[in-house]
């Protein structure tokens, strides 16, 4: 790994990157993995070993795994009466990480009030649990999201482990060109395909637009498109790690995805979208290869035991060299096993310092550029994008669509998410 990204790609504890997504709101886990009085999950965030429980009436908790008294793992702990109780000598903690119980002390000589285990603010919203791991007298509001805002009942999420560093992850959903190679090589031209397939597949090389925004980055690729005007393909990055990428065309793109680094070599992909946002996808001719279904395992109760796919290094992603061939471009089932095979692929930390980087991956280096200018401010002393702004990532999405010129694309695209009409689960 080059050097010079060493800072931007480490996040635990201590570390320059670490220290600035602990100013932002982190998704954590699903609620329904959580219950009332339930079994202690393990869960590893920003290379910090932690424990999440669901107290008696409904609280949850997240705190340093080990117990203040003598490090027992709290995992082994009781869940009970409202709180956590170590098996070791029986000291229980309360969801802020309070100590209401020595069981093991005299009542004349106990101390409780004075311990404390490092628990962290949590937040509970349409069934998605979120962390704050950095000073509490500086925790914004919940980031508001689209996708975040819907009736939970209308939002989809989806939580895939991946194995590899969180950069590398991103700037995957920030190099667009790869979609026309990767996910749709094998198709051709046709008129069994529609506008947006065409427009893919007819210019596999598409110019760029980025610029620098008060939330991250925002990104266009355009080509001409099929049948005239322009065809453009908008994504913005926001801090500390989430993307909204062009997946569906922008009236309906009502999602945001985020890739929360576990530890160095693991990081989480977290996606939340409205459950109908892909309905384009209905009448749509499936392109080979191109299935966005997601296979994982049974959680396990390991450090990095949740959400792992099926397909992985280990199975070679289930490639089939027969399907590459004749039918697909890769000879891998699935959007989303195909990124996976690709970025885990480049080593659980890429090195970047090998790397022979061409004009299309312009949104890449713009994105690495603005991520070391945003460390060296916050190590100085600045607050970084949106930290304590999280009225930014409204009114946001990125997406696909067809407009007659080039410039003001970012007004183009402004208006269009204005002026679009409300999703409803079909």
């Amino acid at each position: 790994m080059a050097d010079q990204f060493e800072d931007l790609v480490r996040t635990g504890p201590g570390t320059p990157m670490g220290q600035l997504m602990r100013q932002y709101w982190i998704p954590a886990a699903l609620s329904a993995e959580l219950v009332p009085d339930g079994a202690p999950m393990r869960l590893m965030l920003l290379g910090e070993k932690l424990v999440a429980f669901r107290d008696s009436t409904g609280r949850v908790g997240i705190m340093d795994h080990r117990c203040p008294h003598r490090c027992a793992s709290l995992f082994f702990g009781r869940n009970e009466a409202n709180g956590l109780r170590c098996v070791y000598h029986g000291w229980k903690y309360d969801v802020d990480g309070n100590c209401v119980d020595m069981a093991n002390v005299p009542a004349h000589q106990d101390f409780k009030t004075k311990v404390h285990a490092r628990a962290y603010p949590t937040a509970e919203r349409s069934g998605l649990i979120w962390v704050f791991m950095g000073d509490a007298a500086r925790m914004p509001a919940l980031p508001p999201f689209e996708a975040c805002l819907l009736p939970q009942d209308q939002i989809e999420y989806r939580f895939v482990q991946r194995r590899c560093n969180w950069l590398q992850a991103i700037e995957g959903d920030l190099d667009t060109s790869h979609l026309g190679f990767l996910h749709f090589g094998a198709a051709r031209p046709s008129t069994d395909l529609d506008s947006s397939s065409r427009n893919l597949v007819v210019n596999r090389a598409p110019e760029y637009k980025v610029t620098d925004t008060d939330f991250g980055l925002s990104y266009g690729a355009y080509r001409p498109a099929d049948g005239g005007g322009v065809y453009w393909r908008t994504a913005h990055l926001l801090f500390p790690f989430w993307v909204m990428p062009p997946i569906a065309r922008i009236e309906d793109n009502i999602m945001v995805r985020a890739f929360v680094p576990l530890d160095d070599e693991h990081c989480m992909f977290v996606g939340i979208a409205h459950k109908d946002y892909l309905r384009e996808n209905r009448a749509r001719k499936p392109l080979p290869g191109g299935t966005l279904i997601d296979r994982v395992h049974p959680s396990t109760t390991d450090w990095l035991g949740r959400f792992r796919m099926v397909e992985a290094e280990e199975n070679d992603y289930f490639i089939d060299r027969d399907v590459q061939r004749e039918q697909s471009f890769t000879g891998i089932e699935g959007i989303h096993v195909q990124d996976q095979a690709i970025t885990e692929s480049m080593g659980a930390m890429v090195d970047r310092g090998l790397e022979t980087l061409a004009p299309s991956d312009i949104a890449v280096v713009r994105a690495r550029r603005l991520l070391q200018r945003t460390l060296a401010a916050f190590t100085a002393g600045k607050r970084p994008p949106a930290a304590d702004q999280p009225e930014l990532y409204a009114n946001l999405r990125g997406g696909y669509y067809t407009s007659p010129k080039t410039d003001d694309w970012l007004a183009q695209q402004k208006a269009m998410v204005a002026h679009a009409s409300p999703l409803t689960v079909a």
